[in-house]
């Protein structure tokens, strides 16, 4: 059986660039993994991803949006997860079933019984091995976001949730954070407003902790 293995976070914080070097660490150990993300790990799921996460007129209520992700999990774990983990592969999934708590059920106020039932049904009782949370003050990881997105040459910031007010994404940080605290065997906090090297060596630690078990 494979390994799951979840990386979590405020905007900015880093984790899509750990995913990749996540990847790098395995495949010079020659283990089977693939590299996936939520919304968007199927393509179905990248027509949803397009809803859900551009700015335009049609933007999904909060329900909506709640469904969304859960519709497109559900696809995710049937057609890319599930068959990755009974083949013996490690997983290495950019955002999960916590993002649902901290973004819809902490950011948006969503029922937190709801949100967990949504969580278990769409996922078949799949569950993350690892999560690795890259905690940073939402202030800086803003900042960071303003500076990608200045680099790509954007005037204004295009992602639905990149371009929330500072004080949702309090909300979502402290979501996440409640989340590590309930399930301290299963997160690890990682500081993400270092070097990427240093925050590298310490996800490579945690990588190396639980394929050796």
């Amino acid at each position: 059986m494979g390994r799951l293995i979840t990386f979590e976070g405020v905007e900015g914080c880093g984790k899509t660039t750990q995913v990749g070097l996540a990847g790098q660490f395995l495949n010079q150990r020659r283990i089977p993994f693939i590299l996936t993300e939520e919304p968007g790990g199927t393509p179905f799921g990248k027509r949803i991803r397009e809803m859900l996460l551009t700015k335009d007129r049609y933007e999904p209520c909060a329900k909506a949006e709640l469904l969304l992700f859960a519709a497109d999990r559900a696809q995710h774990v049937k057609e890319v997860i599930k068959p990755a983990l009974d083949a013996g592969k490690v997983v290495l999934c950019d955002r999960f079933i916590d993002a649902t708590v901290a973004y819809q059920g902490f950011g948006r106020g969503m029922d937190l019984d709801l949100i967990g039932t949504l969580n278990v049904f769409s996922t078949d009782f799949v569950r993350p091995d690892l999560t690795l949370l890259f905690d940073l003050p939402v202030e800086m990881g803003l900042m960071r976001v303003k500076a990608r997105t200045t680099t790509k040459g954007l005037h204004t910031i295009d992602d639905r949730f990149e371009g929330e007010q500072t004080a949702f994404h309090r909300k979502v940080r402290k979501g996440y954070l409640q989340a590590a605290a309930c399930e301290p065997d299963r997160f690890r906090i990682i500081d993400a407003s270092g070097e990427i090297s240093r925050i590298r060596g310490e996800v490579e630690s945690c990588l190396a902790a639980l394929l050796k078990g």
